[in-house]
């Protein structure tokens, strides 16, 4: 009976744990404070150093949990990634995870050797430890955090974050073998690595495709869609780390092989992944606090401190500039990519493989790993944001999180139902319409089902629903949202023109469809047949729209430019210089916000 007891104890105190997780998010989001970084204190204060006391130096068990949580975090990240956001980064992200992890390993590796009274072997080891860039951490920070980055740095580090593990794991066991006495020779490494990229790529892609077929083959009851995508994502992991190849990069590349393919109940699958994340993260972070010992972690906090701030600002930049050089990163884009260089759950489970081989100095390389991971996340963590804003590498917040409803459609894969609430300030209606790719189904009004035909214009209060492809229904949230009461027109993908500004102009820009006989855009509107233009009226022009904005005295003053489609890839540079003079702009990125004196609000 007191073994019962016990278990009933420990589950008790590991679910009042993941509830502290949960809430403590409401406070990390208050003050601005790493979410990873919160649930990490709650594992220390609740360890044998805290008030909580929980003795806990399971490293197998903590290994294990690990892994378990990286392989579902990584197959989200791969999942919610679209292929298009690879154009132009395969390349540098390659070289980034591979000779840039082996350089931030060596330059780290050899100041650790100074600063503490380890060999060159031992110094190699902490380097190797800490060298990649931990996808998790980059993945649930960005995400979490809101924040909207240039496409061209975002997917080099979401893609250089999820591939850089095979290196790291590779240099940490040649070198916890050679401290055993156990090395391997050249030929041996070379199949190592060899076996990890191949077993990696190939179990990872025909993993990712083998679900797709079965997911739509196979009829499973409602609610196991779910279960099965994520249960196979561990299975891909876990057999590929068996045959010897790369887990991690496996997992991933499954994960964006699924999300890129018609899949059925997609939309319940990334609901489940949400809260599946989530929970990964929770349980991951504060399993590690529990591990460590706050007592012993003082003793390396001055030569950890020193290697953490060593590879902040000399290893991963030297590296970064290094490699990403030679494809024509601006100054502005390597100094971003170098400092979100972020250390996470990677390192420190790659710091347990010593304390589970019995090597000699393990708990050194505990130790100094965990304190590295705990300032990356207190220093590069918290200041994210500002730095991105800073070197304008950040997009313009697109509003709150919408509320949105999604139907599957039993028998097809191609599209989905999703339902949008109208609040007064949505974005939408400023907006007028939304992208051809979305057919309107139904408008819910008063309680009463309405054609959209009969509906017309949506107004305060209406519940609209569409007909849209699985993998767009991410960029109708904008237009959704609630805007606070002032919309952004730019970031929704419109762009103000003055009425006077003369149709030649814009037909030389963009190649579009426009009506022959008007010399301005404001003129398009005015038609002695019909009536006066009024605020709102819609010109369409092949692939965008025109939009009526102001009046005066019945003439067209300003007017606003739609693309169809909504939310793509963003441009870094605007299209055309003309098109800034017109608008008495200089030349900036095209998704940044308009001046005060220019912008129509």
């Amino acid at each position: 009976m007191e073994s019962i007891g016990f278990v009933n104890v420990l589950l008790l105190l590991g679910a009042l744990l993941i509830v502290a997780g949960i809430f403590s998010s409401l406070i990390a989001s208050r003050f601005g404070a790493p979410l990873l970084l919160v649930f990490l204190i709650i594992g220390m204060l609740a360890g044998e150093d805290g008030p909580g006391g929980l003795v806990f130096n399971d490293y197998q068990l903590a290994y294990l949990i690990g892994s378990l949580a990286l392989a579902v975090i990584l197959f989200d990240g791969g999942l919610r990634t679209r292929l298009a956001s690879f154009h132009g980064v395969l390349a540098p992200s390659a070289v980034l995870a591979t000779a840039g992890v082996l350089l931030t390993a060596i330059v780290t590796g050899l100041f650790a050797m100074v600063v503490t009274d380890l060999s060159l072997l031992q110094g190699m080891l902490i380097g190797s430890v800490v060298a990649s860039t931990d996808a998790a951490a980059v993945f649930f920070l960005l995400r979490t955090g809101g924040l909207r980055l240039k496409q061209r740095v975002d997917s080099t580090l979401q893609t250089e974050s999820a591939t850089n593990d095979p290196v790291a794991v590779l240099l940490t066991i040649v070198l916890v073998e050679a401290l055993l006495g156990d090395g391997l020779s050249a030929p041996d490494l070379a199949g190592m690595l060899v076996r990890q990229a191949i077993f990696g790529v190939g179990l990872g892609l025909a993993g990712g495709i083998a679900v797709s077929v079965l997911l739509n083959k196979v009829s499973l009851p409602n609610g196991l869609h779910p279960l099965f995508v994520v249960s196979s994502a561990v299975l891909i992991y876990a057999l590929t780390a068996l045959l010897g190849g790369s887990g991690f990069l496996a997992v991933y590349l499954s994960g964006l092989v699924l999300g890129n393919r018609p899949m059925r109940a997609f939309a319940n699958i990334t609901s489940f992944h949400d809260a599946a994340t989530w929970l990964c993260q929770i349980m991951m972070f504060i399993v590690l606090g529990l591990l460590v010992t706050p007592s012993q972690l003082l003793e390396y906090a001055i030569p950890a401190l020193a290697i953490a701030l060593w590879l902040m600002f000399v290893a991963r930049p030297v590296a970064v500039w290094s490699c990403l050089t030679p494809f024509g990163f601006s100054r502005r884009q390597k100094t971003f990519i170098s400092w979100v260089g972020l250390r996470g759950a990677v390192s420190i489970f790659l710091a347990a493989i010593p304390m589970l081989t019995g090597l000699p100095a393990a708990p050194a390389y505990f130790n100094i790993a965990f304190f590295v991971v705990l300032v990356s996340l207190i220093v590069q963590g918290w200041s994210i944001r500002p730095v991105a804003k800073r070197l304008d590498m950040a997009l313009p917040d697109i509003g709150p999180a919408v509320r949105r409803v999604e139907l599957d459609l039993p028998g097809q894969l191609q599209h989905e139902i999703v339902g949008y609430p109208i609040a007064a300030d949505t974005a939408v209606l400023d907006r007028g319409a939304v992208p051809r790719w979305a057919r309107p189904v139904l408008v819910v009004r008063g309680g009463e089902i309405l054609d959209p035909a009969v509906a017309a214009a949506l107004r305060p209060g209406d519940y609209a629903y569409y007909l849209a492809p699985p993998q767009r229904v991410h960029r109708l949230d904008r237009l959704f949202a609630s805007a606070g009461g002032r919309v952004d027109r730019e970031s929704l993908g419109e762009f103000s023109l003055r009425g006077d500004v003369a149709v030649k102009e814009l037909q030389e820009m963009y190649g579009l469809e426009m009506t022959a006989g008007q010399s301005t855009l404001g003129e398009l509107f005015e038609n002695p047949l019909q009536d006066e233009p009024e605020v709102g009226d819609r010109l369409p022009l092949g692939s965008a729209t025109l939009v009526v904005r102001e009046l005066e005295h019945g003439r067209v003053v300003r007017v606003g430019l739609q693309f169809e489609d909504l939310g793509g890839a963003e441009t870094e540079r605007a299209p055309a210089t003309r098109l800034e003079r017109l608008l008495g702009l200089k030349q900036r990125p095209w998704k940044s916000s308009l001046p005060e004196s220019a912008r129509d609000t």
